[in-house]
Parts: C-alpha cells; sequence; structure tokens
C-alpha cells in the first residue's frame, strides 16, 4: 500500500465530456440560516472542490487535501464545518505556491461537530486544508472481506446525508450551497474507486482514478465507494457496479431501469446528470438506496430475485430532479425533497407496470405513515408531523420519517385530485426547470404554488394545513387496492375465533411466489398479535417466512413473531439482524423487542445488537443503540 506524501504527490488532470454548469448565487440567500451549519455561506463560499485522496485500508484512514476555490468575498474568514477529522495544516494559493495562513478549529458539538475557522484576505480564492480521518469519522464504512459478497476483498463507501460529510471532507457542509467537484484518489491496485461522478468502467493497475462532477451538488451528495467492482451495462446510459458474485442477479433486478429513465424523461423532462448508474454495497449499507447524482448507492436487500423491490430505484432515479436537481434549503425543508420523490417514483412505477401496482405501492406507504402518525402524535414532538419541520439543535435523522416522504407525496397526490393530472404535470415540470440547480425553502415553493397553479386556476387549497399543522387533513386523497383487501380478508380468516379453517387450509398450499410482496406485508401486518403461536408455526412452514422470504417480507414477519410470541424464529432473527444493516428494516424489529412485555425479548434484543453492532454502519448503530438506551 502507497502511502499519501501530501506535499510531492502530482496530480493529472483529464478532459470531461461535459461543462461546469455554473452554480446560482440565489442558492446564498441571507434571508435563509441553515441551523445544522457553522459555514458563513453568505459571506464566502466554495465553488469548486478538488480532492487529493489516499484510501489507506491497512489503517483505515484517509490522507487527503481540500482544495476549495472560494467566491469573491469582502470577509477576513471562511468557515467549514469539520467532525472527527485531524486537521495538519491549511495553506492559500493554488497548488505549488502555497503559503501557511492561520486557522482554528473550535469547540466540539456532539451533533454539529466543529467550525474550523480559515484566516484569508479579500484577495484570497483557494484555501487548501490537509488532514485526515480517524476513527470518529462517522461517514465511513470500513468493512472487513468477511461482510462481503465475495469474501477476499474489504470495502469501503461514505454516507454524507444529513450531515456527516463533514467527517471524511471539511467543507461548508450544508445544502444552502451548491459546488462542482473534482477529486484524484488512490486505493489499492485490486480494488476499483467510483464517485458521484464520472466514473470509470473499468479497474486500472495502478490504483489511480480521477473523478469530474460539472453539476453543482450541495455537499451531502458527495460519495465515495471502494471495493471489488464490476460493471455491467444496462443500455441507454445506464449500469450496475457490484461484486463479480452478485453482477448477474443486479443486472436482472434492475433489467428496466433505462425504460425507468424514459418514463421519468417523458413525464417531467429531461435527465441532467448524462449518466445514471447504480453501485451495489454490502448488507451494511443503513439505507435502501442513497440517490448520489450519477450513481446510486443501493442496498443489495433490493436483490428480491422477483424485481419486486425495484420501486426503490425507481425512487432514487426521481431524486435526479426532485432532491438533486431542487434542493431543500435546510433540513427543515427535507420533504421538498422526498415527498415530491414518492410522489415522482409512484408515477414512474404506475408508467411502466400499471395503475394496479403503483396504488398497492401507495396503500403500504399509507399503512407506513398511519403507524408513524399515531406514534408521533404520543411522542415528545408531535409538531414531527409537520410537513415542515423544526429539527433546530436536533439531529436532521429524527425528521427521516414517513412524514417527509409518504405525507409529502400525498400532499402532492390530494392537490393533483383537486387540479387535474394534466395541470399538476404541466406546473411540475416547470418547476423542476426554474429551480433546477437550485436550493429553495418552503416557503419558496408556496409562493410558487400560489402564483403558478392555484391562483391561474382559481382553485382554493388548504396549504397551510398540510404543510404546518399536525396529522394528516381530511381532504387527503384515498386509494383502494382489491388486491389487498383480498390479503386483509384473509387475515381475518386467521384471526376469526374459531378460525375459519377451510379457507386457511386453501391458504396454506399456495406457495409464497403466487403473491408479490406488498401482498404478503399486508397480509402479514394484518394478523392479530394474539394469534396462535401454533398458527405461525404452520405459516412459517408453508411460506418459510422466517428463512426464505425476501428481506421486506422478513421485517414485518420478525416483528409480528415477537408481537406473538412466536420465539422459534429467534434463531433466524437473529441471523437476519445481524446480515442486515439496513435501518429501516432492523429498527422497528429491535423496537418491537424492546416495547415486548415477554420475558426475555429485551435482553435476547441486547444479546443480539453486541454480536451485530460491528456490521452496522454510524447511521444504523448509534440509532439502535440509542433505542435499547431508552428501557
Amino acid at each position: 500500500m502507497r502511502y499519501f506524501s501530501l506535499l510531492l504527490l502530482i496530480f493529472v488532470l483529464f478532459a470531461c465530456n461535459s461543462e461546469p454548469i455554473e452554480a446560482d448565487k440565489k442558492n446564498t440567500s441571507s434571508k435563509t440560516q441553515d441551523p445544522h451549519s457553522y459555514a458563513n455561506v453568505h459571506e464566502i463560499r466554495t465553488e469548486h472542490l478538488h480532492l487529493e485522496l489516499d484510501v489507506n485500508f491497512d489503517n483505515q484512514t484517509i490522507y487527503g487535501v481540500a482544495r476549495h476555490t472560494m467566491s469573491k468575498h469582502k470577509t477576513s474568514e471562511a468557515i467549514f464545518d469539520v467532525k472527527g477529522l485531524e486537521i495538519m495544516k491549511v495553506t492559500l494559493g493554488k497548488e505549488g505556491k502555497e503559503k501557511a495562513t492561520e486557522y482554528s478549529v473550535g469547540k466540539n458539538d456532539e451533533l454539529l461537530g466543529a467550525p474550523l475557522k480559515v484566516k484569508v484576505g479579500k484577495n484570497d480564492r483557494n484555501i487548501n486544508i490537509y488532514y485526515k480521518t480517524t476513527e470518529a469519522t462517522e461517514a465511513l464504512d470500513w468493512l472487513p472481506p468477511s461482510l462481503t459478497a465475495g469474501k477476499e476483498h474489504p470495502f469501503l463507501y461514505t454516507q454524507g446525508q444529513a450531515i456527516l460529510t463533514r467527517s471524511w471532507i471539511p467543507l461548508q457542509d450544508t445544502p444552502l450551497s451548491r459546488i462542482t467537484y473534482s477529486a484524484d484518489i488512490t486505493v489499492p491496485s485490486d480494488l476499483m474507486a467510483v464517485m458521484s461522478s464520472k466514473n470509470p468502467t473499468e479497474r486500472n493497475d495502478a490504483g489511480e482514478y480521477h473523478f469530474e462532477m460539472n453539476q453543482p451538488i450541495p455537499a451531502y451528495l458527495i460519495a465515495m465507494a471502494v471495493g471489488n467492482l464490476e460493471y455491467v451495462s444496462l443500455g441507454n446510459k445506464c449500469g450496475v457496479y457490484a461484486e463479480p458474485q452478485l453482477t448477474a442477479s443486479a443486472a436482472y433486478e434492475f433489467q428496466d431501469v433505462p425504460k425507468m429513465m424514459q418514463a421519468a424523461e417523458e413525464l417531467y423532462g429531461d435527465y441532467q446528470w448524462d449518466q445514471y448508474d447504480i453501485v451495489l454495497l454490502p448488507y451494511s449499507f443503513p439505507f435502501g438506496g442513497m440517490e448520489n447524482p450519477r450513481l446510486t448507492f443501493a442496498n443489495p436487500t433490493l436483490l428480491a430475485g422477483d424485481q419486486s423491490l425495484v420501486s426503490v430505484i425507481a425512487h432514487e432515479l426521481a431524486h435526479s430532479w426532485s432532491g438533486n436537481l431542487v434542493t431543500n434549503a435546510t433540513w427543515n425543508d427535507f420533504w421538498l425533497n422526498e415527498g415530491f420523490t414518492v410522489y415522482f417514483e409512484n408515477r414512474i412505477m404506475e408508467k411502466l407496470y400499471g395503475k394496479e401496482t403503483a396504488d398497492i405501492l401507495a396503500l403500504i406507504e399509507f399503512q407506513d405513515l398511519t403507524v408513524a402518525l399515531e406514534d408521533m402524535a404520543a411522542s415528545e414532538h408531535p409538531e414531527d408531523t409537520h410537513l415542515k419541520l423544526e429539527l433546530d439543535h436536533r439531529s436532521p435523522d429524527e425528521g427521516m420519517t414517513d412524514i417527509p416522504y409518504v405525507k409529502g407525496a400525498y400532499f402532492l397526490r390530494t392537490l393533483e385530485q383537486k387540479v387535474g393530472r394534466p395541470k399538476m404535470d404541466a406546473f411540475l415540470e416547470r418547476y423542476f426547470s426554474e429551480f433546477a440547480f437550485k436550493t429553495i425553502t418552503t416557503a419558496d415553493f408556496e409562493t410558487y404554488l400560489t402564483e403558478n397553479l392555484l391562483k391561474p386556476n382559481k382553485i382554493q387549497f388548504n396549504t397551510k394545513e398540510w404543510i404546518y399543522e399536525n396529522g394528516l387533513p381530511e381532504n387527503c386523497t384515498e386509494i383502494t387496492s382489491n388486491r389487498l383487501d383480498d390479503m386483509i380478508e384473509t387475515a381475518q380468516a386467521f384471526n376469526a375465533v374459531p378460525a375459519q379453517k377451510q379457507k386457511i387450509s386453501s391458504f396454506l398450499v399456495k406457495k409464497r411466489s403466487d403473491f408479490i410482496t406488498q401482498e404478503w406485508q399486508t397480509f402479514i401486518r394484518n394478523l392479530d398479535h394474539n394469534l396462535d403461536p401454533a398458527l405461525m408455526g404452520q405459516l412459517d412452514k408453508a411460506f418459510e417466512f422466517s428463512t426464505n422470504a425476501n428481506p421486506a417480507i422478513k421485517s414485518d414477519w420478525f416483528k409480528l413473531c415477537v408481537r406473538t410470541g412466536y420465539t422459534a424464529a429467534r434463531p433466524e432473527m437473529k441471523a437476519y439482524l445481524c446480515k442486515i444493516g439496513r435501518r429501516w428494516f432492523i429498527e422497528s424489529v429491535y423496537q418491537c423487542l424492546v416495547d415486548s412485555d415477554t420475558e426475555g425479548d429485551y435482553e435476547f434484543a441486547l444479546e443480539v445488537f453486541e454480536a451485530a453492532k460491528n456490521n452496522y454502519h454510524y447511521v444504523s448503530r448509534s440509532t439502535i443503540e440509542a433505542l435499547l438506551k431508552k428501557n
């Protein structure tokens, strides 16, 4: 392994196919403050960032230089966000003509990290921060070979959303400001590096990779993965990176991505990021997917074998318009990213697979939303059911619930029902065009909605109630599904006292493949929590929920196992929780164990977490750790 000589390394720049897009200065409106950043972007901001990084797997450290090209300014100080980083020195000037400058790292805050304050003159446009990551760097997940598909090579990936990018790069970590970036990265020669940028499709013997992202993006979308990766083209400027053992499965599961891109463009205009690829990460990745531009990060739990979970990819693709193209100005405006994306995702799924499938997906989401609303109404923060969040002095992760995602989508669905789909689509296409490569606030959207859709069409709509009040407004649109109704009816037959034996017997001879994932989720969610464990055993034997179902079904099944006292599933539950790091799947299972009145369930949760915690990314690990401490 080569170590990084910070002063002597020479970087070679390669030409890029697309021209840089200038970041819009409106992104740093003095009227908007980000409570989750120290950066003084209204006085001075990064316009372009160049990274020089050496990824050292031997000591699990990244050695780097972050070279910031700053805007014109009148200030004497530039403030960056840092967390868990060791700052080695800071210089001013272009490479080869650098001079030292004064800097200081402020008091560390457990949530926000610390401000890095750099002294600058009015003519200083280049700031170079030499640094290395530490064990306290939260964005990085260093995985041993045992946690990969191939079991032979280590793996590294980053997860920056919401405010973790500052833990692997010193920068202005706020979505208020958008930047272009480039990078020169050195990795072990038997591994490939990829980023949220233009990427290589083959590994090179030197282990040296150059990257360019010429469209301006917020800091949380800068991302990197390093592993034993191969690339498979899906056609039409789409492809997937995966470990060799998973490329065939990934190519099969994601074969409809080119059709998704075509459907998305037909709905809301041209895709503006040149290429759309996916990289399949190990199971420790804390999310189903992350919309890093040009390169969606995906969890292998999406490889259901029947393409029943590809709506996650439709969701991440939709982010190429909502979130990546038009971005929330602060994390209090998170619904502008996710509500629009869930709505858009559903429209893509309807266009490709029909209204029946899209409605099934929307109803499953509504089931999750109903539970979330009930839980939050009784919580310390009932205001978290507002679309416009109030997360000052709190972690942005606390706002990543079903509210911005699903309530936000139902707000748009209800608005569509009111104005009609043609007008809604025309409005959204204009919206994505008007605010392309900009960040906006909820207030910005309200004004735009009123002036460009509601007023011209003389439509009254309860926008304030949806955005700023608790719960779900009465005019929320309703969606139905005969297929899900049938599964609810079947579940009720199992719940009946005495049980409807004839219907149960005829159902138990069916195959798990007779129904899609969402139908099984509905069935399991509607089974009574007092169901006889013996009947649970019959279901498990018939459909192999504990052993062979996909991870989405298992998550719901294991929750039911806890609630019914079906302890025979514990070995498989432990294996599942030790393997899967996707927070949405595992958090609710742990929560059931913590809330359970059954003797030994809480102790079982502690035992499993102790065995599993090193397999989780910081995001999932810290969430479960906090949950277990609440007991």
